[in-house]
């Protein structure tokens, strides 16, 4: 397919998510399975002209003072692919399945209208109910924090200490030129072009035998700034597929104890292949039966209980585009619901001394610093370890991290902007007695 085909394409698929109102990767594969003739590279292309688009759904709409799927499609090539009036004509020449030429309108939006006058919602692309959630956490910094929430995002792996060194798993991965992450000491980064695909890592040996596994830098982050230790009694309260168990596990280095379990246990699922490629031998997997808790046992002896708490994962936006414009305010205030119990199930099972490491993938105060706040409230008898304590786990770069990440008394804040993540927030509390 030719690129002004493609752009037909994106189009195509935009109107079907928009008169639909169906997810991206469903509309998607529905067109692939109508235009097979269509190469694994024109889907991968085709599937990065949406993406952008629906990450620059507002903007795009605002800078052509249109708000069609062609519309959108056309302001995106200028917003986030950097093509000029010109360059976009180029594309739009009617030609055999090429769409059609810029109206006058159009032309003129793509040579003069900016995003200056723009709405901070709009500038940003986000919905607009969010406006305020964002400015109480970033203030006039917000629109700068949503771009890049907007951004693509690069696919990070974290390797296995338990079957391999970073080292060596970058020589192995020397073809698909995977660099060291810039903070987590296990990563490694593939960055990814507009049209690249992903690299299927699933098919790589090092995968294949468990010396990787496919994770945000941030939530590898997340994971370290737990500092779990060799010999401890750790909880994973919400391991849905494991990233965070598994985590958990390396940094204990098969000693001591660790329970995974999640309320749903169809979430559970993945869980025991990938703890079995992973070589991890000292973890217990515990998943609801009936009514029955199946952590009914822990009472007071835990030294770690890790909260991945549900959350609207705004922090991951760059990876989900679609997810932000189906979000409704109604999904926050479950998700709040959510959290708090999470977090008064894991309370009692604290020994004196013991932690809670309270981590959402969301940027949004409501639910990472009032959660903590009215926590706290409700439990006098827990602290919140200082950042700078917390941020020692990653060691001769916590300085630097710090600087960074968003420091509040509550925690940590790490956003695509700040530190080249997904947005995570991790608190980490102390009980004192």
């Amino acid at each position: 397919m030719t690129p002004a085909a493609r752009l037909s394409a994106a189009i195509e698929v935009i109107e079907t998510i928009e008169t639909q109102r169906i997810p991206a990767a469903q509309a998607l594969k529905e067109w692939g399975t109508a235009h097979r003739f269509a190469g694994s590279g024109d889907r991968a292309a085709i599937a990065g002209l949406t993406w952008d688009v629906l990450r620059r759904r507002a903007s795009s709409a605002f800078l052509m003072d249109d708000d069609s799927a062609r519309a959108r499609v056309l302001g995106m090539l200028k917003l986030e692919r950097g093509l000029d009036g010109a360059a976009v004509a180029a594309l739009c020449d009617g030609s055999r399945f090429a769409p059609q030429p810029l109206s006058e309108a159009e032309r003129q939006a793509l040579d003069s209208r900016t995003l200056n006058d723009a709405p901070a919602h709009v500038a940003g692309d986000y919905p607009e109910w969010l406006d305020g959630e964002l400015a109480a956490v970033f203030g006039d910094d917000r629109v700068a924090e949503a771009a890049a929430m907007a951004s693509r995002a690069p696919l990070d792996l974290r390797v296995n200490t338990l079957r391999g060194k970073r080292e060596k798993v970058q020589a192995q991965l020397s073809h698909l030129h995977a660099q060291p992450t810039p903070w987590s000491p296990l990563g490694l980064r593939i960055e990814l072009g507009a049209d690249a695909r992903n690299p299927g890592v699933q098919a790589e040996e090092v995968f294949i035998k468990g010396a990787i596994e496919v994770q945000d830098e941030g939530s590898q982050l997340a994971a370290l700034l737990t500092a779990a230790k060799p010999g401890e009694q750790v909880i994973d309260l919400c391991a849905g597929a494991g990233g965070k168990t598994l985590a958990l596990a390396a940094m204990m280095q098969g000693k001591g104890r660790l329970i995974a379990s999640d309320a749903d246990k169809r979430q559970l699922a993945p869980i025991h292949e990938r703890l079995s490629r992973a070589g991890v031998h000292n973890a217990e997997i515990r998943a609801p039966k009936g009514e029955a808790d199946p952590l009914a046992d822990i009472r007071g002896s835990a030294d770690l209980v890790v909260i991945d708490a549900p959350c609207t994962g705004t922090g991951t936006w760059r990876r989900n585009p679609d997810a932000k414009w189906r979000m409704r305010p109604g999904a926050l205030e479950i998700r709040l619901a959510a959290q708090q119990a999470v977090l008064e199930r894991a309370a009692p099972m604290v020994k004196p001394g013991g932690r809670i490491a309270y981590i959402t993938c969301s940027v949004l105060a409501s639910e990472n610093n009032a959660q903590v706040q009215g926590f706290l409230a409700r439990h006098p008898e827990f602290t919140v370890v200082p950042p700078a304590e917390v941020a020692a786990a990653l060691w001769d770069k916590a300085e630097a991290f710090l600087a960074a990440a968003l420091v509040s008394p509550e925690g940590l804040m790490m956003t695509p902007r700040r530190t080249g993540t997904d947005g995570f927030f991790v608190s980490v509390l102390k009980k004192t007695g």
